[in-house]
């Protein structure tokens, strides 16, 4: 698949998949920032992309960020239609004990596609009944 990509800031190099075979594109802070314990912030990335119909971006945590310092993505995975065409930007929350700060160029998120399944929906009066029924939120315990 070919995904299609415009730099808004040409001085970013593209996102890349760290080692071959990987689901996710690093993407990177378009600026530097701060994020005191419990902020979250809204970090450009200088880019643009476009999802191909039938696929849509998944905007998903570093692990390596929650890990060492807490900070994650607010609305994790944060989802792009395959319709925008806007730069993509990354909502980022620090969860950690203490402030953490990044510069410009530094990979902040991933971005991840999946395949979209199209819907038809179908209103009815019962749904079909299965053995988990409407179990659910601790439902089968711990």
């Amino acid at each position: 698949m070919q995904l299609i990509v415009k730099r808004l800031d040409t001085d970013l190099p593209l996102p890349e998949h760290a080692h071959p075979g990987d689901a996710g594109l690093d993407l990177l802070a378009a600026a530097g920032f701060g994020l005191e314990p419990g902020e979250r912030t809204m970090v450009p990335t200088g880019l643009a992309v476009a999802i191909p119909m039938g696929w849509a971006g998944l905007v998903v945590p570093r692990s390596g960020l929650a890990a060492r310092h807490g900070v994650g993505v607010v609305n994790a995975p944060g989802l792009i239609d395959a319709g925008y065409r806007g730069e993509l930007k990354v909502i980022l929350v620090n969860h950690g004990d203490e402030a953490v700060s990044f510069e410009r160029g530094e990979r902040i998120a991933q971005l991840v596609l999946v395949p979209v399944a199209g819907q038809e929906l179908v209103e009815v009066d019962e749904l079909p009944p299965t053995p988990r029924g409407e179990g659910g939120f601790g439902s089968t315990g711990r």
